[in-house]
Order: C-alpha cells, then structure tokens, then sequence
C-alpha cells in the first residue's frame, strides 16, 4: 500500500511505521491518522509493530497550521477530526493483537504524546521529550491522553503534565514510569528493533491476551479482571505455542513459538 504521510517497511515478523512529514516535525493531520489506521488494519501475519519519526521529531502534535481536508482548527473541526481520524486510529493502535512498540526520537507533543504512549513499550531516545501543551493554545488534552496518562504516573503528575503544559524530557519521564526505557540517540532504533523482534518472536496469542488484560484490569473490578484471566488462560492454553512451550520445557530447549 501506498502512503504520503508514513512509510512502511516489514522486516521478518516486524512491521515498521515511520511518520515521515520530516519538514513539519512529523506534524499529524487528519490524513496521517488515517494512514496508520489503514497500515495496521491488516497486519498480513506481522507479530510485532514498530512505529517512530523520520528526521529529528517523533511527532509535534496536530498539524493546526493544515488547510482543506488536513485541517483541524476550531472547536467544530478539533471534535469532527477526533471523532473520525484521531481517536480511531489510537484505538486501533491500543487494540492491536500484537506488541506495539514506539521509538520515540525528539519530541512527542499533542497527539505525537498519544500515539506513543498507546503503545505497549514505549523507548525514547536522551533528547526526546513528551508534551501536553494543549494548556498553551487555550485548549484540553485529547487522544485519550487524560485516561491514559494518570493511569501511567498518577494524579499529581498528569495534572503537571496538562495544565502546567511543562516539557517531560526522556530521562524523567522513565523514572516518573511514564515510558519503558530511555537509551542513548544513537542507539534508539538498534534497541527499538531488538526488542521489537524479541517480542514478534515469542507467543503472540498469549500476548495479545495479556495486552487485553491489563487494558481490562485498569477498568474492571478485581473479580471480573480474575474471570477475563481465566478466559485468556483457555484461549493460551489451546494454541500451538502453548503446546510448544511445554514441549520446549520438557525437552529442556529454547521454544519456537510460531504466533498460533
């Protein structure tokens, strides 16, 4: 498929999205929400996804200086592109089947800030940086950024984060647990891909259940999360990778799980 706002690129079992507006930061309009949309909707037997910035942004935010069919200004424009654009394609991102990981390399703004932490391991370059600056135009957070956010640091910080509108640079927003890992520039897509090949060759059913799990378990009561585990455990149980891994476990050898 064909794109013009992102690049893909598969690399064995990974899938690799790059938001490629390089000259605006990244910046996403409504159409670059469609196009991740449209790049994850039919994974074709990938087992992980990898999504990061071209240039020196991972993503500044909504492009609000867009015009026609990219714009997003006013309060009208802002509720239609996130109804239809924004908010399905962090949906989808959250929802995706197999592990998400985001290499987040200068800043992540606005929108930028959810795409990345919509994903299950999020690794940051040193100069990187995490954004709401919604505060700073007169305006709220959006792309499930007011769930999500103090569900990952807690009250006290996603308050700081939102209306103080402050700079997260990546070193803090690891030792806050805002993000997985933060790793020198240099080394970001080495340590991205590693991991990302690590995860897309490991037991992707059960994965995927347990990314249901802790999505459930941040909204559910202690009793109906106990049920939704059992629920997982028969649907892992019965996979091929299951099998394998015992097998693997009784042979004393490294498993070769195959994602079924």
């Amino acid at each position: 498929m064909s794109f013009e706002t992102i690049t893909t690129a598969r690399e064995g079992d990974v899938l690799t999205i790059t938001l490629n507006r390089p000259e605006r930061l990244n910046a996403c309009p409504p159409d670059m929400a469609d196009e991740i949309f449209a790049a994850i909707r039919d994974l074709d037997g990938a087992r992980a996804v990898l999504i990061t910035g071209a240039g020196r942004a991972f993503c500044s935010g909504a492009d609000l200086a867009a015009r026609g069919e990219r714009s997003v200004g006013g309060g009208e424009g802002a509720f239609t592109a996130l109804g239809r654009h924004y908010n399905p394609m962090v949906m989808a991102l959250a929802s995706l089947p197999v592990p998400v990981i985001a290499a987040v390399n200068g800043p992540a703004a606005g929108i930028g800030c959810s795409i990345a932490l919509a994903a299950d391991f999020v690794i940051a370059g040193s100069s990187a940086y995490f954004l709401q600056a919604f505060v700073n135009i007169g305006l709220v957070p959006d792309g499930g950024s007011s769930w999500m956010l103090p569900r990952l640091v807690g009250k006290a910080q996603a308050t700081r984060m939102m209306m103080l509108g402050e700079k997260i640079p990546a070193e803090e927003a690891e030792r806050i647990g805002l993000i997985y890992k933060t790793v020198a520039d240099d080394a970001l897509m080495d340590e991205a891909k590693a991991l990302a090949t690590r995860l897309a060759g490991g037991p992707t059913v059960a994965l995927g259940a347990m990314k249901q799990a802790i999505r459930r378990g941040l909204e559910a009561d202690f009793s109906t999360t106990l049920q939704y585990e059992a629920e997982a455990q028969r649907v892992a149980g019965n996979s091929k990778d299951a099998m394998e891994g015992g097998m693997a476990f009784l042979q004393k050898r490294k498993p070769e799980f195959k994602g079924a």
